[in-house]
């Protein structure tokens, strides 16, 4: 993974804009910056293929299509090797509820953040494919009573130009 990518003030101006919404045109874009349009376009095709903007996508309404179960997972592996990792990524890969998925440190060794329709749908989830999945040891989930915050932006009020 490469290292931080300079960013200079009008830099940070746009991934912030584009944060804000992503579907903004160069033209629009190029008015919340002051910038021209053709140098905040070069700017955004820049900043995509550096990875800083890694593409765009619909913010979708989970309850209104019908997945009102958000949970979250500590997985704690069978055995602690290349290939049973592997074969546990490739398992968390394929299963298309699964929002996140995060190798921690501590008493677990994943956690992933998954969503279901309802609490047969999770029951089938851990009981048909995590259990009896060979690389898997302990499952232990939390359900989400209530969300507080999610899919906040990434913080840049704290970086400076130049980092």
């Amino acid at each position: 993974m490469a290292g931080p990518v300079a960013l200079d003030p009008f830099d940070l101006k746009i991934i912030a804009a584009l944060q804000d919404d992503g579907r903004l045109t160069n033209g629009e874009l190029a008015d919340r910056v002051n910038l021209s349009a053709s140098q905040c376009s070069r700017r955004r095709i820049r900043l995509e293929e550096k990875g800083v903007v890694r593409g765009y996508r619909a913010d979708l309404s989970p309850a209104l299509l019908g997945l009102d179960v958000v949970v979250f997972t500590k997985v704690s592996l069978a055995a602690h090797s290349p290939d049973n990792s592997r074969r546990f990524a490739d398992l968390v890969r394929r299963l298309d509820c699964v929002l996140e998925a995060h190798a921690l440190t501590g008493d677990s060794d994943y956690l992933l953040k998954m969503i279901v329709p309802d609490l047969k749908a999770l029951s089938a989830v851990v009981n048909d494919e995590l259990l009896p999945h060979e690389s898997v040891g302990q499952v232990r989930t939390s359900v989400v009573l209530e969300t507080l915050k999610e899919g906040a932006p990434v913080p840049l009020s704290g970086l400076k130009p130049g980092r």
